[in-house]
C-alpha cells in the first residue's frame, strides 16, 4: 500500500492545526470529533491520510496501522467544496464523496471547516509578524475578489455575445429563403451565359 510523504503529511498537521484547533470559539465542535479517526484516500494519489482527533490538536499519519472510524474517498478537486456543509449530501449521492463508516465524523468535521474562519495572515503570523502577515493577507483577499469579479465580467460578456449573435443570426426560414434566392440566382446567371453564347455564335 502507497504511503503519503512526510512533507505531505506535516503540511496538513500544521494547517489543519492552525486552522482548526487554534481558536478558543471551535472548541465545543472540536470535543464532538474527540478521540474519532478519519481516514482519507484522494483517487489521484492512493495514498491515504489518517486525522486522529484528540483535544489537542488533530495528528495526520501516512502510515496509520489502526481501525478507522470513517474512511473517506474522493478526489483532491471535492475537497475545496466541504467548505459549505450545505452540498456534504449532494456530493455523497453524486459519487464524488464515497464514505464507508460514521457519516457523523464527517459531518462534524464538515461542520467544524465551514465554522472557522481561514485566515491566512494567522498562518503567515509567525514567520513574518502580524502586520506584515496582515497586509499580505489583505492582498491575497483583496486579489480573490479582483479574480472573482474579472471571471464574472467575463462570464457576462460571454453571455451578452452569445445571445447577441443568436439574435443576430438567421432564423430557419431566413436561410431556406436565402437557399432558394441564390439557386434562382445560379439558374438566371447559366440562362444569361447560354444567350451571351448563342449570341456570340451568331
Amino acid at each position: 500500500m502507497p504511503v503519503t510523504p512526510p512533507l505531505i503529511t506535516a503540511t496538513a498537521e500544521k494547517l489543519l492545526n492552525v486552522f482548526l484547533w487554534r481558536d478558543d470559539a471551535l472548541k465545543s465542535p472540536r470535543q464532538r470529533l474527540k478521540g474519532k479517526v478519519l481516514k482519507l484516500s484522494l483517487r489521484e494519489s492512493g495514498a491515504p491520510l489518517a486525522l486522529v482527533f484528540s483535544e489537542q490538536q488533530i495528528d495526520v499519519s501516512g502510515n496509520w496501522e489502526g481501525d478507522a472510524d470513517c474512511v473517506v474517498i474522493t478526489r483532491l478537486s471535492t475537497l475545496a467544496k466541504l467548505r459549505d456543509r450545505q452540498q456534504l449530501a449532494q456530493l455523497i449521492k453524486s459519487g464524488e464523496l464515497e464514505v464507508d463508516g460514521d457519516l457523523q465524523v464527517v459531518q462534524n468535521l464538515v461542520a467544524l471547516i465551514d465554522m472557522a474562519e481561514l485566515d491566512p495572515a494567522e498562518l503567515l503570523a509567525p514567520w513574518v509578524g502580524d502586520i506584515a502577515a496582515e497586509g499580505i493577507g489583505k492582498l491575497l483577499r483583496g486579489g480573490g475578489r479582483f479574480l472573482k469579479k474579472r471571471v464574472a465580467r467575463n462570464q457576462r460578456y460571454l453571455a451578452e455575445a452569445l445571445t447577441e449573435e443568436w439574435r443576430l443570426a438567421p432564423g430557419p426560414l431566413e436561410v431556406a429563403w436565402f437557399v432558394e434566392e441564390t439557386d434562382a440566382l445560379a439558374r438566371d446567371v447559366e440562362a444569361l451565359i447560354e444567350r451571351l453564347d448563342c449570341l456570340e455564335d451568331k
